[in-house]
């Protein structure tokens, strides 16, 4: 059997730059070289493209960058060039390409953008379709789906943030009336819980706000859920299969950047340490949820158990999930009994499967 080529892409423009370099630094480690064949497509946080050949033990610092060898490089929208095309010597040169895995967080990464380009290029791209990208990046628009289809969640309001330059005395009185005090103040776009703050009083809203608006345009008030964060991976298309659940065990005041991909202080628990009954309530909620919002290939959901009544609330659909040496989602299929690089093989087969050139 032939290979088949891979493009993975790394970088971009988003917060989650750094995070990304070092989740396709794991793809590429664990990729089935028996089987693929890996081009490497870095974007810089400038949002330029550049072809990488060199050792990929230099994309987790960043250091890639500085390679002599990188060359200009982009994917084309037209079908007529559905391949990465590379400018050398004032010429363009096309790398066919099977399939693409975007290695990429955030905005310009998981939230529709380059699902579309390879929508119209033709080009299978692994995870969501660009549709369902934007469903469930937008924390705003999933949250009033999900509300609309009955699952649990937190209480929440949300806004455009010029509105509350004007509005930010009404926007107060809602706060305190639907959701009381603590409450957390987010991005209606962002991941990584970037640009996130727990408010504990109505004096330190307008901060939070301004925080949150230099992420997003959108931000989304919730109310604090006292309780157990509990994650829970989906793998699939027609027929998506859920993990067992794991728990977060924060470090800090709430699951932030820091605690998640700098200090390493957050606990996980491989099986979270709930009760069966919740867990498996957890993995049919999770999997109705992908399904409601169009999700394929992939998806990290995650959940609240609330302390006071062991109710279970959905947080939010994680489209491209990290794929870092502490990240959950491939810890939990490996628990599951799927192993990293099985899993790749898995998720790339998904994507051939769902946007293979028999679905145009």
């Amino acid at each position: 059997m032939s290979h088949m080529t891979v493009a993975v892409l790394f970088g971009g423009q988003s917060s989650e730059h750094e995070v990304s370099r070092r989740s396709a630094y794991t793809i590429l480690t664990n990729l089935p070289r028996d089987r693929y064949d890996a081009v490497m497509v870095g974007i810089t946080k400038s949002g330029v493209w550049r072809l990488y050949t060199g050792d990929p033990a230099k994309i987790p610092d960043g250091s890639w960058e500085s390679d002599p060898g990188c060359r200009p490089a982009f994917f084309s929208p037209s079908r007529e060039f559905p391949g990465l095309l590379v400018l050398e010597d004032g010429r363009l040169r096309e790398i066919p390409v099977d399939v693409v895995f975007p290695a990429l967080h955030g905005k310009n990464g998981e939230d529709g953008a380059p699902q579309g380009l390879f929508q119209l290029s033709g080009v299978p791209c692994v995870g969501c379709s660009a549709a369902a990208s934007v469903l469930c990046m937008d924390k705003a628009i999933a949250n009033s789906l999900l509300e609309t289809a009955g699952i649990p969640q937190a209480h929440y309001l949300w806004f455009f943030a010029r509105n509350y330059k004007t509005g930010a005395a009404k926007i107060k009185v809602k706060v305190a009336a639907r959701l009381g005090y603590p409450v957390f103040v987010k991005p209606a776009n962002a991941g990584s819980s970037v640009g996130v703050s727990k408010v504990l009083r109505e004096e330190d809203l307008d901060a939070a706000v301004e925080k949150a608006a230099h992420e997003d345009s959108k931000i989304v008030i919730e109310e604090a859920i006292t309780g157990q964060e509990v994650e829970c991976a989906v793998l699939g298309n027609a027929e998506p299969q859920a993990s067992g659940a794991g728990e977060i065990g924060a470090a800090a005041e709430f699951y932030d950047y820091d605690d998640k991909y700098v200090n390493g202080e957050a606990q996980l628990y491989l099986p979270a340490r709930i009760p069966e009954e919740t867990a498996e309530t957890i993995r049919k909620t999770a999997l109705r949820a992908y399904r409601m919002l169009g999700c394929t290939g992939l998806a990290r959901v995650d959940f609240f158990v609330r302390r006071s009544d062991g109710a279970v609330l959905l947080n939010e659909l994680n489209t491209l999930p990290g794929f870092t040496a502490i990240s959950m989602y491939p810890k939990l299929w490996e628990a599951a009994g799927l192993p990293l690089p099985e899993l790749i093989d898995r998720l790339i087969r998904l994507a051939l499967e769902e946007r293979g050139p028999e679905h145009g």
